[in-house]
């Protein structure tokens, strides 16, 4: 192997399925497999076929999608104590899933197979041994995980040692160091794994856990000691604190390092993948998860600002474009001119950062964040804002008045809310009524169906997401509340933002920005 190649062994539809609130289907590990292998990973670790139905028929099915030059991986663990492995159930199992590599974990932490086994060392090392000369002979490739390893040295390195030795002399194709509880430090995790290295003569590969937050600086470690395999979830998740994020680690080996982690021209689709597998566990993606979050290169700051506008590397160590993210410039008190007079110039184009109208337009953000607006995520707010203050605004409608009624207690009534609209629309008056779920769900719905008389693409747009935060709590009650509101036509989302003592005034401003935008993006204003 060219020790500047790292395998990427990718185990998110086993290890990661093990974390809280985590559910695959088959559909979703079928469809995830195929996102992976379209990334250039080398090895999925798709499953146990001897734990569960849903892995025994991915399997089965595994044939019917297209994974390129990818491994599928079948996981197990070594034969039960005092059973032949000729025998064993689980060996059986990995047998029947038809991949020609297969993964076994067995003990190498001596606490473990006193405790938690119950039998004796000779004896484990005996499973290790029986079960990969046994799927050695039935033509099976095998990497061997020692699960606890990094526990197991500390408390009993001469054990630990004849542990991996043990599945070498069997035949194992790779051995893999496991710090399965995620407590060791890089600096140790490289000493050790050095160690294995030059004791092994095979390829070693490294399976840290993140319990101490150290889970991706471990495996550089491993890695840059001697370890040629680094296993890990795509986007870090996995059984308590998660397990190595391979969506760093595979940018900081092959951007940072210069290691061969996936073909070079797949590194613009480690966004992409990352947002869909977060999609498809119902996850949301950190916003600062490095490279991929939709913060890694975000800037706010001024004087951020103007340096990257100046120059990018001032402020940003990779391009952004590099690993398929992109740049924001988030709009706030803080973000100086630069940034206000880059967005205004998409409005206007002969607004500079040196205009008075762009010093005048800060000021009044300034103001208005102070009140308790955030413009920084509402950017379509914020452009009807800016609108505004450059003369260039018509409204598409007027409000003429609205009312919301909510009765409690609603007994066996489905919708105890309801609101009334009316609205002008150059010399016509439309006025509506809704029921809904709450206040703000049935304003939603009557200013809609007072607006879709006029404006018939309103049909198309729905709210899809709706948080409220309140600004100063220690005012209770009367405290300023800030609603976001984003919203989608079914082919782009926005934000709008509203910000008011009272829950429904604000809901609503954010409501009317949300279907003036949606019109001057169409091109009705």
């Amino acid at each position: 192997m060219d020790p500047r190649t790292i395998e990427i062994y990718d185990t998110t539809l086993r290890d990661g399925a093990q974390g809280e609130g985590i559910s695959f289907s088959l559909e979703d590990k079928l469809n995830i497999a195929q996102k992976l292998a379209k990334l250039g990973i080398a090895f999925i670790e798709a499953g146990n076929p001897g734990s569960n139905p849903k892995d025994m028929e991915f399997f089965r099915r595994a044939g019917e999608v297209s994974l390129g030059e990818t491994r599928l991986v079948a996981f197990g663990s070594t034969r039960k104590k005092d059973t032949p492995v000729e025998e064993d159930e689980g060996c059986a199992a990995l047998l029947s899933a038809g991949t020609r590599w297969v993964a076994v974990f067995g003990k190498s932490w001596d606490l473990h197979v006193r405790d938690v086994l119950r039998t004796t060392l000779p004896e484990n090392l005996q499973m290790i041994r029986d079960t990969v000369s046994f799927l050695k002979g039935k033509g099976k490739r095998v990497i061997f995980d020692a699960e606890h390893f990094f526990d197991g040295y500390k408390s009993a390195p001469d054990f630990a040692r004849q542990a991996v030795l043990a599945a070498r002399d069997a035949g194992a194709d790779r051995v893999v160091l496991c710090d399965t509880n995620g407590g060791t430090f890089p600096e140790e995790i490289a000493r050790v794994t050095g160690e294995m290295v030059e004791l092994l003569g095979v390829p070693v590969g490294i399976h840290a856990h993140n319990d101490t937050g150290c889970a991706v600086a471990a495996a550089m470690a491993a890695v840059e000691a001697g370890a040629s395999q680094v296993q890990g979830t795509y986007i870090g998740f996995g059984e308590r604190c998660g397990n190595t994020n391979l969506s760093t680690v595979i940018p900081n080996l092959q951007m940072k390092k210069g290691y061969r982690c996936i073909p070079e021209d797949k590194l613009v689709r480690l966004g992409k993948t990352a947002r869909y597998i977060a999609q498809v566990t119902n996850l949301v993606l950190s916003p600062s998860m490095p490279y991929v979050g939709r913060s890694a290169f975000a800037h706010k700051g001024g004087m951020h600002v103007d340096g990257v506008a100046k120059n990018a590397l001032s402020f940003e160590h990779i391009t952004p474009e590099s690993v398929g993210n992109r740049r924001q410039i988030l709009l706030s008190e803080f973000a100086g001119r630069t940034a206000i007079a880059g967005k205004i110039a998409e409005l206007d184009s002969s607004i500079t950062r040196d205009s008075r109208v762009t010093a005048e337009l800060i000021e009044k953000l300034k103001g208005l964040e102070y009140q308790g607006f955030a413009f920084e995520s509402a950017t379509a707010s914020f452009e009807l804002f800016a609108l505004k203050q450059l003369g260039k605004y018509r409204p598409a409608f007027d409000l003429e008045y609205f009312k919301t009624l909510g009765e409690q207690p609603a007994v066996n009534v489905e919708r105890c809310c309801s609101a009334i609209v009316k609205v002008r629309v150059g010399e016509s008056v439309e006025m509506t009524s809704a029921e809904g779920d709450g206040p703000v769900h049935a304003l939603d719905i009557a200013l809609r169906k007072a607006l879709e008389v006029f404006y018939p693409c309103l049909s198309q747009v729905r709210l899809i997401d709706y948080k409220v935060r309140v600004m100063e709590g220690h005012m209770a009650t009367a405290a300023i509340v800030r609603v976001l509101i984003e919203s989608t036509d079914g082919v782009s989302t926005w934000t709008t933002v509203g910000c008011s003592a009272d829950i429904i005034d604000a809901s609503w401003q954010a409501l009317r920005d949300s279907m003036e935008y949606k019109l001057m993006k169409d091109g009705r204003i």
